[in-house]
């Protein structure tokens, strides 16, 4: 207060890691921020709106600091190397060991550099005293006690890894598939990455045969952005699991692509007039939604009734297989397209309900 008072200095009070201060900890900075006694700076590492009283975040402004990104922690290696204000020896660092060490560091620019020195240490110890070792890629998983893991990101490695990945859970080797992510987490793989191909496979292998698949994938994507690695580990597990022991079906994925085909060869054909837009000035002059018959008018909210232009009568996209819940889907779509065709009921096998 006497800077402020006296000299028209403004104090700067940073607070980090903020969340470890208990609610009433937190009350007590709000007099300070309210009154303009201080610039307060706060940081923290876990979801502010839970771990920050509302008060504060309501005089706040937020600022999300992202991880840094691979070119970055590379710059910033590259710097250490040239500074002479950095390694206490000159060292001399191998490519591969370069990738290995931006890899690890996942963004975190301390755990770069701390791994850096660690790994110069142990080149110039094993290099009996020379000037200028050179730091292999086992220095550099040495100094982090971890084995090394051919992997490179932009390489066959990624590729080939991802690719037996999905393969294994598309095969139902949950097994492998749990091996194949543990690889890909060791290497330092982006975890959203991986959480992507989850939730693209779960369409597009799974499908209908098990529908809660996707929803697992959509969540381990979800819970990966809000807790981050390590623990994000976890969820991905949980959510390969499910999609490797998942009975499977490409039903979804096989129906999309023919339609596309179809459109794309330019078999699109006109819109049936019953099923054009009618909320118009003059589109019931020009006889549209004419004849339309509304579904929840009739049993079982389903009618006989044209949908496919009349080119695409013939088609039907959608092949459900027999695995898992699409057993009782195939059956379902069965009965409901004699119903659209006005054609005789499919038999019903003895686990169908009656208000299907």
């Amino acid at each position: 207060l006497d800077n402020r008072d006296l000299y028209g200095r403004t104090t700067i009070l940073f607070l980090d890691e903020i969340h470890r201060f208990n609610k009433a900890q937190q009350d007590a900075l709000l007099p300070g921020v309210e009154n303009r006694w201080v610039v307060l700076v706060a940081a923290t590492t876990e979801n502010p709106s839970f771990s920050v009283i509302s008060p504060l975040l309501s005089r706040s402004i937020m600022l999300t600091l992202e991880p840094l990104t691979d070119g970055d922690i590379g710059e910033l290696i590259d710097r250490a190397l040239s500074d002479e204000r950095g390694l206490n020896a000159t060292v001399e660092l191998e490519h591969e060991a370069r990738e290995y060490l931006i890899r690890m560091a996942q963004g975190d620019a301390r755990r770069a550099l701390t791994t850096l020195e660690a790994a110069a240490g142990v080149g110039y110890d094993q290099a009996a005293g020379e000037q200028s070792p050179v730091v292999t890629v086992e220095h550099a998983a040495q100094a982090m006690d971890q084995a090394v893991l051919r992997y490179d990101k932009d390489g066959d490695q990624h590729y080939d890894v991802i690719s037996a990945f999905i393969k294994s859970i598309r095969g139902s080797d949950v097994d492998a598939a749990l091996h194949y992510l543990a690889r890909m987490i060791h290497a330092g793989e982006d975890a959203r990455y991986i959480a992507r191909r989850l939730i693209v496979h779960a369409s597009e292998d799974i499908g209908m045969a098990d529908p809660t698949a996707l929803q697992s994938a959509v969540a381990a994507a979800q819970a990966v952005q809000l807790i981050g690695m390590p623990e994000g580990r976890i969820p991905l597990a949980q959510a390969v699991v499910h999609l490797a022991t998942a009975p499977k079906s490409p039903g979804a994925y096989d129906g999309i692509n023919a339609a596309l085909a179809d459109v794309q060869a330019g078999r699109a054909g006109v819109v049936p007039k019953h099923l054009r837009d009618s909320h118009y000035a003059g589109a019931k002059a020009l006889g549209h939604g004419e004849g339309y018959k509304f579904p929840h008018s009739y049993p079982h909210s389903i009618v006989a009734q044209q949908y496919l232009p009349d080119e695409l009568l013939d088609r039907q996209y959608y092949q459900p297989t027999t695995n898992g819940h699409e057993h009782m889907i195939s059956e379902r779509v069965a009965r409901l397209r004699a119903v659209l065709r006005n054609e005789p009921p499919a038999p019903q096998t003895p686990d169908q309900t009656s208000d299907d």
